[in-house]
């Protein structure tokens, strides 16, 4: 089988967590830290070359997702249970915990996304936007559209990030 992309660049190298799941063509990069039971799914990329990105635990990165950061400038940081969705693109920012980044979404550099928020699928968030916890984001550029019901926490980021852990087991197995 064949293995992910993993690289050094400018004398580091991407660590890895216990549990980790690394698809073949998920590439990872430079200067990571990734925690415990992360997933970086088919053609992701995260690209510490120019910056530090630093991801915490039962983060999954969703097939086609791009994280980047700024050089000189800004990292890209996430906590922990956060979920990016398919083809999103998050660049230079911090993303809180329990945070959903939906599908084609752009969240881009010195962001801050507040923990329990979702970012609707194809929505940009412009540069230097803060985001307060528990916020439905919305549109191009992003607005917040309302707050996350307990039933949108609990049926999607949650949900979300509890079903990336099963089906990373599916394929550690495969």
């Amino acid at each position: 089988m064949k293995a992910a992309l993993i690289r050094s660049v400018r004398g580091c190298t991407p660590r890895f967590g216990g549990g980790v799941f690394l698809a073949e063509t998920a590439v990872v990069i430079g200067d990571v830290v990734m925690g415990d039971q992360c997933s970086v799914w088919y053609n992701a990329v995260v690209r510490g070359d120019v910056h530090a990105i630093r991801i915490g635990h039962r983060v999954n990165i969703q097939d086609g997702a791009v994280l980047h950061a700024t050089y000189q400038k800004c990292g890209l940081t996430f906590g922990d249970d956060v979920s990016i969705g398919h083809n999103a693109i998050v660049h230079g920012c911090t993303i809180e915990d329990k945070v959903l980044v939906g599908m084609g979404a752009i969240v881009m550099d010195q962001a801050h996304i507040g923990s329990g928020s979702v970012i609707a699928a194809g929505a940009v968030v412009l540069q230097n936007t803060v985001v307060e916890p528990g916020s439905l984001m919305a549109g191009v550029p992003a607005k917040r559209i309302g707050a996350v019901s307990k039933d949108l926490s609990e049926g999607e980021i949650e949900r979300i990030a509890r079903n990336y852990l099963t089906y990373a087991e599916w394929f550690k197995g495969a």
